[in-house]
């Protein structure tokens, strides 16, 4: 009976400690990770929207692992990089900025159509490129938004580019939430795609003068797949 009595408070003991631990684990607040998206774009239709007769696919950017990551980075000056904590955005940037492109595209209404998902769609002109920078860094103390865009548009029809140019945004974040942060991005995002509109435009309004020869069969063409 003496050592059967120690051995029954121990059981108690374990039961009452294990309860406690489950009770305590139910309470705990849960990690939660707030999830965001670019703004809708603010661009609208052009003050001139003549419509030239030409479709036009973006593809995805390509990018560093560290800009392809769902991940809201920020790049320090000693080229440390970090990111938000508990902060996603709902796509990785390159696909992010790709549908912002698109968006603004259409929003603006100078071409017959724009794809951004079906690489197997026959177009008239192909916008591709290199996304080297979507990020935050600090400028005296103060949070800026960076998105650098290195852009290749090329007539799929011929197999050959027909320009190549960077663009550039620095935005400052106003204010020191991550609503702020995520405003700058949508902002920064419009102007790039602004100056593609422009940029894009300008070498289609040539196409349609002439100036760059493009075969009848360009544009209906099936090109190959898109890499994924």
């Amino acid at each position: 009976m003496m050592n059967w009595m120690p051995q029954r408070c121990w059981r108690r003991v374990g039961l009452v400690a294990a309860l406690v631990l489950l009770s305590s684990c139910s309470i705990l607040p849960k990690k939660t990770v707030e999830v965001y998206q670019l703004p809708p774009s603010s661009i609208t239709i052009a003050t001139a929207p003549d419509r030239l007769p030409l479709t036009l696919h973006i593809a995805k950017a390509d990018s560093s692992r560290v800009t392809d990551s769902q991940r809201v980075v920020i790049l320090n000056k000693d080229n440390h990089v970090s990111a938000y904590k508990s902060v996603r955005w709902s796509d990785p940037p390159p696909v992010l900025l790709r549908n912002q492109i698109a968006s603004a595209f259409r929003a603006d209404g100078r071409l017959s159509l724009v794809s951004d998902y079906n690489p197997t769609l026959a177009r008239d002109l192909e916008l591709s490129g290199d996304l080297g920078a979507f990020h935050v860094e600090y400028a005296d103390g103060k949070p800026v938004v960076v998105i650098r865009f290195y852009a290749v548009l090329a007539h799929p029809g011929l197999k050959r580019s027909i320009s190549a140019r960077g663009f550039e945004s620095r935005q400052p974040v106003k204010g020191k939430g991550m609503p702020e942060v995520v405003a700058a991005f949508g902002k920064g995002a419009d102007d790039v795609a602004r100056e593609i509109i422009e940029w894009t435009i300008q070498h289609g309004s040539a196409i349609q003068a002439g100036e760059n020869e493009m075969p009848a069969s360009a544009g209906r063409m099936n090109p190959p797949a898109e890499k994924p």
